[in-house]
Order: structure tokens, then sequence, then C-alpha cells
């Protein structure tokens, strides 16, 4: 059984995908370090600059005025959190969709360059036997 895991273990594909989990974590601390240090700011210049604390209280119990000490008075409805969490999938999707559309091209371009590619021409013996094919077929 130990030998079956670690065949499965060291496929290429299970090495890819960990590659790539690792990385895709790694990429979402990257946006939301984006998110939330530039373009939140820059957003949040029309009122505050800080978006997370933006909430609608629930209960006429909640007076607070920080979401973290409304949260502890009662339900609240935390719409800024959510507005940076939405901000934070369209701007990730966008560089997805950007790093796929290079990719894409980069593919298109590729295929293009070995469809142009002159063939090569055939090897001496195979251009001798075409060359006999030919004469047999005029006869």
């Amino acid at each position: 059984m130990l030998k079956e895991f670690q065949e499965f273990i060291s496929k290429g594909n299970v090495m890819d995908l960990a590659v790539g989990v690792i990385i895709g974590g790694a990429f979402g601390l990257i946006v939301n370090s984006l998110v939330g240090d530039i373009i939140m700011p820059i957003v949040g210049m029309a009122g505050s600059a800080d978006f997370s604390n933006y909430f609608y209280p629930l209960s006429d119990a909640v007076t607070a005025t920080s979401l973290e000490e409304a949260k502890k008075q009662g339900p609240v409805f935390a719409y800024g959190n959510f507005f940076t969490v939405v901000i934070n999938f369209l701007l990730l999707a966008w560089i997805v969709f950007l790093m796929v559309k290079g990719v894409n091209t980069m593919r298109r371009k590729l295929e293009k360059q070995k469809a142009a590619a002159p063939a090569a021409p055939p090897p001496a013996d195979v251009q001798l036997l075409i060359e006999i094919r030919d004469l047999l077929a005029k006869k």
C-alpha cells in the first residue's frame, strides 16, 4: 500500500496540482493586498478609506461605530466587507481572464508559426521512391 501511494504521489499531475494550489494561495494573498491596501483606499476616498467598517445595525441594541464592536452587541448587515470581497473577486476574475487570454494568444501564434513553417523535404530514399512511383505512373 505504501509503494502504491508513493507511485500515486510521484505522478506529474499530483505534483502539478500541488504547485498550482500553493501558487494560487500566494496569488490570493497578493490580490487581497492589492484590493485592501491599494484599490479600496482609492475607492474609499469618496467616504472613509476603510470599507470594512461599513455596516447597518439590525437591532436597536447595536450602538458601536466599529464593525467588530457592533457584532458583539447584536446582528449587523456588514455590507462594507461584502463590497470588498466582491471587488476582490472581480479583480481576481479579471486577472485570470487576462492570463488565459494571453496564453490563448500565444498558442494561436505558435500554431500559426507551425502551419506557416515549410515542411522539411523528405529524406533522399523517400524522394527516390517518389520519383520511381511517378515514372511508373507515366507508363
